[in-house]
Parts: C-alpha cells; structure tokens; sequence
C-alpha cells in the first residue's frame, strides 16, 4: 500500500505545479538596437533606407490577420484565413494556437532602375541558435493540401466539397497577398506577406534576414551588386500557471 501512496502524491504534487507556456506577440527592438540607416515607426514598422529605396518589415498579430481578412476567420475549424486559425480554439485552454509567424513586407524603390527581393531568401535566426526559412507558395499550397484534405493531395473522390471549397479560397488569398517574387522597376512599390513556421515557445529574440537584395543588374540583366539587410525583434516568454499567474523568463 505504501508503495501506491507514494507515487500518487508524487503525482498530485506535479500536477499542482503544472504550468504550460506562452509567448507575446513580437515586437521591434529599438532604433539603437537596429543597423544602419534602419528606423522604427511607432507601429513597430523596421524600415531600412538607401536613398530613396525604402525596405520595411512589421511582424503582424493574429488579431490583425483575422481583422485584415474579417469575412475569412470567424468559421471555427473551416476559417478560410490561410495565415491563421481564424477563430477556432483549444478545447480545454480556449486559446486559439498560432498558425504561422507571419510579417508584413514592403519595398518602395525610386533610387534604382530595378530591383530584386527573392522573398525565398529571406530567414530568421533566433538568440537560441534555431532558423526559420520563408515559405513558399507552393510549401504553403502543400501543407493546406494535407491539413483539409487528410492527405488526398488535391479534388481526389470522397474528398468533402466544402473542404475543398475551403482550400481553394485559402490558395487565391495567399497568391493575392503573399510577397511577390518579382523584380521591383523604378517608382513602383510592393506589399506582400512573408510567411514561416510558428516559432517555438523559447525563442525570445530573432534577427529576420533580408538577404541578397539585389540593386544593380550588368548588360545582360544578371545581378551586379546587393546588399545585406538584418532587422531585429523580440518577444516576452515564460510560463502560465493553473491560477492564471504569470512569471516571465529571466525573472
């Protein structure tokens, strides 16, 4: 009998202090923290200038996604919001979990004939050694494929229309709003999203790269010169206990 007593309050003692974890949404560091010619808008838009070449980044919250695409995100489990799990919740936390790391990126070129940002090569590196590479549209295409369509891979017989209905709503608001990977020529300006992996609950700072833009092409159209763009965010972390308190990391 002593051998049964000591593992069960063994049991309820970790069960008492069980915690789960949580993350805040990501935030700029300061202009001080930031490279050069880099500045920080009140809204937490990093922009990188070269004359008049202008390169901004701003991590969006789910609670902006869901606003941006209203019509999309209030179906519980059939949202049609690709970049998040609209208003759908955990069962037992009645949280809605995040989908994808999602930032907002925008280009104004009036310094250069043409320019090229491959969203493709862009990447986020983590204080805690962890990288992040961009999706693409078709990585994304796949995901939601397998996620709806429980691995059918496309219109296979037996799939449910309205799940597939679903998915192809979700493919045309990703071509219309992803990043485009196209060349930028002069006096135009492109918003798009770049999307990557949710990022995992101990990652509390990250630099998210914007490499190899290219700004001068040869003769033949080929890349002459690019350039190297680091912008840095951060987020608070740590952990949630059974009476609703709070207790951050590095506290």
């Amino acid at each position: 009998m002593k051998r049964l007593v000591l593992p069960l309050l063994a049991l309820l003692m970790v069960s008492g202090c069980s915690h789960r974890y949580y993350a805040e949404n990501l935030k700029s560091l300061s202009e001080a923290d930031q490279g050069a010619n880099t500045t920080v808008a009140d809204d937490g838009t990093v922009t990188f200038t070269q004359g008049r070449l202008e390169i901004s980044l701003r991590p969006m919250t789910d609670e902006e996604l869901n606003r941006q695409f209203a019509d999309y995100s209030s179906d519980g489990a059939n949202s049609r919001n690709p970049y998040t799990f609209g208003n759908s919740t955990y069962f037992r936390s009645g949280e809605t979990p995040q989908r994808f790391t999602v930032f907002r990126v925008s280009v104004s070129n009036y310094e250069y004939p043409k320019v090229y940002l491959d969203p493709t090569k862009v990447f986020i590196t983590t204080s805690n050694g962890r990288k992040y590479y961009s999706l693409t549209l078709d990585m994304l295409e796949i995901y939601y494929r397998r996620y709806i369509l429980g691995g059918s891979g496309g219109n296979a017989p037996g799939v449910d229309g309205i799940a597939y209905n679903v998915w192809n709503e979700r493919d045309a608001i990703l071509r219309r709003t992803l990043f485009a990977n196209e060349q930028l020529f002069s006096a135009q300006e492109r918003v798009g999203y770049l999307v990557f992996k949710p990022l995992a609950k101990d990652v509390d700072r990250l630099s998210v790269h914007v490499s190899d833009v290219v700004i001068r092409f040869d003769y033949q159209g080929d890349p002459a010169e690019s350039i190297d763009i680091e912008m840095q965010f951060e987020r608070e972390i740590g952990r949630i206990y059974p009476d609703g308190s709070r207790v951050a990391s590095g506290s």
